[in-house]
């Protein structure tokens, strides 16, 4: 079964930027939309941004806006996730996904997170 791994999470300040990837453990269909999700301790899981399969379409959560950039390669496998002005309440693992379906839903794949902390 393809995995998702989520890999590049670190310790910062906030104000700091982070760039995460996300390698699929084989190739994925060219056609699957990439997700980024991320939960904290003791929260669900919850979408910070998606892209499709040519990198045509984005979408991000609101908190994610601005601050956020999802891209992933032009051969459509591996993905990243740029993390801007980063603030103590993006603390959490965050995971990448893939999915047949849609932008933000069907997400499949899931594999091993990678722990972001911000804090001073």
């Amino acid at each position: 079964q393809v995995q998702l791994v989520a890999s590049g999470g670190s310790s910062v300040r906030p104000g700091a930027s982070l760039t995460l990837s996300c390698t699929p453990s084989s190739v994925i269909f060219k056609s699957s939309f990439m997700g980024w999700f991320r939960q904290a301790p003791g929260m669900e899981r919850e979408f910070v941004a998606g892209i499709s399969w040519n990198a045509a379409s984005t979408y991000y959560a609101d908190f994610a806006l601005g601050r956020f950039t999802v891209d992933r390669e032009e051969a459509g496998n591996r993905g990243y996730l740029t993390m801007n002005d980063l603030k103590p309440e993006d603390t959490a693992v965050y995971f990448c996904a893939s999915s047949q379906m849609a932008i933000t839903s069907g997400y499949e794949n899931w594999g091993q997170g990678t722990q972001v902390t911000v804090s001073s």
